[in-house]
């Protein structure tokens, strides 16, 4: 299987630990500036996985979540003492819940990026090598759940342009008819979701699943790579969960904003957050520039 980029060469157990530190600092840590740098972070990465589709994405779907997450919550919170103005209801808008619904904006834009970047590395067959021993039934239901959602999506797709090449699309004629469509293709997908069910079961079987004894392949070698990459991690989050738990990260919106005084040991928070979060974009430009030398030097030898 081809890795979509240097950091999903990585041994499963290295991209498992990256994903799970910063999604937990993404959804602990509410100072707006380590939330710019979760957010900045997940952008580029995703960028860099899905290229114009991770923009896109980015920009058709986050930017109106983030609008209506920053909408919302000053409509229904009305806590902090700046008052801005009054709503027609009488109640007060005020700064702090405007920043509190931008910071829960961010956050939330950030986890589901950081999501999509695990799905695009996190492949149904490393879940199953991770947890396949400590949890063999749950992790077998994961990671068909998560190969079932892309794969009954395509397939969807080849269905619906099927029945719109004979006239039977969901927007072909009137309400009636789209929906007799519509639940046709439904029929359609449900039926082959039982068969394909079946198909796997019968391969399961065939295959000796549930038997004693039996072996599975793996793939993965845990190199010198994975071994600094492990350590940097590792580092990363003790040092990182220390200065969380001292209070070196913290800010509240309620009743007024406050957070905590920048200085040195803030900014090197800040400086290690920013490096845990791009770690897989370091090892891709670093593997890069390698490989633009290994291209330079074997150029110059056949010179």
């Amino acid at each position: 299987m081809k890795n979509k980029d240097t950091f999903s060469g990585c041994h499963p157990v290295v991209n498992f630990l990256f994903f799970a530190l910063v999604l937990v600092f993404a959804m602990i840590i509410t100072h707006p500036i380590f939330l710019g740098i979760s957010l900045v972070s997940a952008i580029t990465y995703c960028v860099w996985l899905k290229g114009k589709k991770g923009v896109l994405f980015a920009v058709k779907y986050m930017l109106p979540l983030a609008v209506l997450t920053a909408v919302l919550n000053p409509t229904f919170s009305h806590e902090g003492v700046t008052i801005l103005l009054y709503l027609p209801s009488g109640n007060p808008l005020t700064l702090e819940s405007i920043l509190f619904g931008l910071g829960a904006a961010g956050m939330l834009i950030a986890v589901i990026l950081w999501f999509s970047c695990y799905t695009e590395v996190m492949t149904s067959d490393k879940f199953v090598y991770l947890f396949g021993r400590v949890i063999p039934a749950l992790s077998l239901v994961l990671s068909m759940t998560l190969r079932f959602v892309p794969k009954f999506n395509a397939q969807i797709k080849v269905v619906a342009e099927s029945q719109r090449s004979i006239g039977r699309s969901t927007s072909d004629g009137g309400l009636i008819r789209r929906l007799r469509n519509g639940v046709t293709i439904f029929s359609i997908m449900v039926t082959w979701s039982l068969e394909n069910a079946i198909e796997t079961a019968d391969s399961m079987r065939g295959r000796g699943y549930g038997l004693p004894g039996r072996t599975a392949f793996s793939i993965y070698r845990f190199d010198e790579r994975d071994k600094t990459v492990l350590t940097w991690l590792l580092f990363c989050g003790v040092f990182l969960g220390a200065g969380a738990i001292a209070g070196g990260m913290s800010w509240r919106y309620y009743p007024s904003t406050k957070g905590v005084e920048i200085n040195l040991m803030t900014v090197l928070f800040m400086v290690g957050y920013l490096a845990l979060c791009m770690t897989p974009v370091i090892l891709n430009i670093a593997a890069d520039i390698k490989w633009k030398k290994i291209q330079e030097g074997g150029q110059a030898d056949a010179g």
